[in-house]
């Protein structure tokens, strides 16, 4: 990578960069970052943060722990330590992170915000402006990167969803969404809202409890809960050898039989599942099923009261769609977060109006013109992983092709010159 800039101090610099650029350093871009260097692909990572995996560093709860078994949850070429717990911790698994980083030696350019990607036909180059920040403000500093391929590894959950509710602005009292949520240390004795019934509602709603909190749950859709681990394995791990052999119909209901039977009729507690199977549903839509890990008995205690959807915010009260009146002293948003691509990538083919590859699974990793996106399978870690390395792959093959095409040049010269 070489830079070349005007006189003028204050021009944007403009940097090629000899292989691809990754745009975000978190698992996703990490792991085709690994990939590339044992393909021997030069690449830059950039990263507006000042650290990799700012989503789980600055944007989780301390409670935190994965919800899939390790193995499903490790990178290409590097296994969790062998004294890892089934369930790492948050802090275990940006310990993991970062040894990665350094084992492979990724070394991302930080603070660097991808304000705009777009390739040029001209050039067959790809053009992406960054500024550069300091603790989230803008310093100013333009770079323009110029490559031949693009990784978009800002994956599905780059930013925070924060819904429209009539009067939330006018409530005084706390309101936050569940990325600057750390714990209920601070909500000791409250009355707290949180809107969301998915894995970071429940457990927010848990941790609530466990420091004496009052939370009520807003569920205002269907949702699927299953025990984290069934008949002594991981529930996903048991659906994962059970789809080897059955139909993903036959595997749902199975699922749902056996949830019944260990967690009882959740829907008499106001948890209505959805008339599609939580396979099923993952895969058409995305959405995933909620994995307790004791969120559902302080329900069945009434230690976390479940609620219908929000009509309106008050001062002090919020007023549900069923009539009831709550007072409140903070609201927790669990609403879940989105892709940010289409802020930045110009690009109208690939992703859809909802920044998710327009080909679904597993055929959404490589679009046109150099352009790969890792990290939007909707299959967690594991599908990040699987992504990671066929791009990587790719990259290195056509590396290694234009490699032996400029030998084969260098040599051909060298022929004509000495005859």
């Amino acid at each position: 990578m070489f830079s070349f800039s005007n006189n003028d101090l204050f021009a944007p610099r403009c940097v090629w960069v000899n292989g691809p650029v990754i745009v975000g350093a978190g698992p996703s871009g990490l792991a085709v970052a690994a990939g590339l260097k044992e393909h021997g692909v030069p690449f830059v990572v950039l990263e507006k943060a000042d650290c990799i995996a700012s989503l789980w560093k600055i944007r989780t709860y301390d409670r935190l722990k994965l919800h899939l078994p390790k193995h499903f949850c490790q990178l290409p070429e590097f296994p969790f330590p062998e004294n890892y717990p089934e369930y790492p911790t948050k802090k275990q698994f940006i310990d993991y992170l970062e040894s990665y980083a350094k084992k492979f030696d990724i070394n991302p350019q930080f603070n660097e915000c991808v304000e705009s990607a777009k390739y040029d036909e001209a050039c067959r180059l790809w053009r992406v402006k960054t500024v550069s920040t300091n603790g989230g403000a803008y310093t100013g500093s333009e770079v323009e990167y110029l490559c031949q391929w693009l990784v978009v590894a800002t994956g599905e959950n780059a930013e925070p969803v924060v819904p429209e509710i009539e009067g939330l602005r006018e409530f005084k009292g706390e309101v936050l969404h569940a990325c600057d949520y750390k714990s209920g240390e601070s909500f000791r004795g409250k009355k707290v809202v949180v809107v969301g019934c998915g894995n970071s509602g429940m457990e927010v709603c848990l941790d609530l409890c466990n420091y004496d909190a009052k939370p009520s749950m807003v569920v205002r859709s269907s949702v699927h809960v299953l025990p984290r681990e069934l008949l002594g394995k991981s529930t996903f791990e048991l659906a994962m050898l059970m789809l080897k052999w059955l139909p993903l119909w036959l595997v749902d209901k199975v699922l749902l039989v056996l949830a019944w039977m260990i967690l009882g009729n959740i829907e008499k507690y106001g948890l209505k599942r959805p008339s599609v199977g939580p396979l099923e549903l993952k895969n058409t839509q995305g959405n995933t099923p909620v994995l307790d890990i004791g969120a559902i008995e302080k329900i069945r205690s009434r230690e976390i009261q479940v609620v219908p959807g929000i009509k309106k915010f008050s001062s002090s009260v919020v007023e549900l769609v069923n009539g009831e009146k709550l007072e409140i002293d903070s609201v927790i948003l669990a609403t879940g977060y989105r892709s940010n691509v289409l802020y930045w990538l110009q690009e109208s083919e690939f992703f859809t109006k909802n920044g998710i590859p327009q080909a679904p699974f597993p055929n959404g990793w490589k679009g046109k013109s150099g352009l790969y996106a890792v990290g939007f399978t909707r299959r967690g870690l594991s599908g990040a992983s699987a992504d990671a390395m066929k791009i990587a792959k790719d990259i290195g093959k056509i590396w290694k092709d234009d490699l032996r095409k400029k030998q084969k040049v260098t040599t051909h010269r060298r022929c004509i010159s000495t005859f």
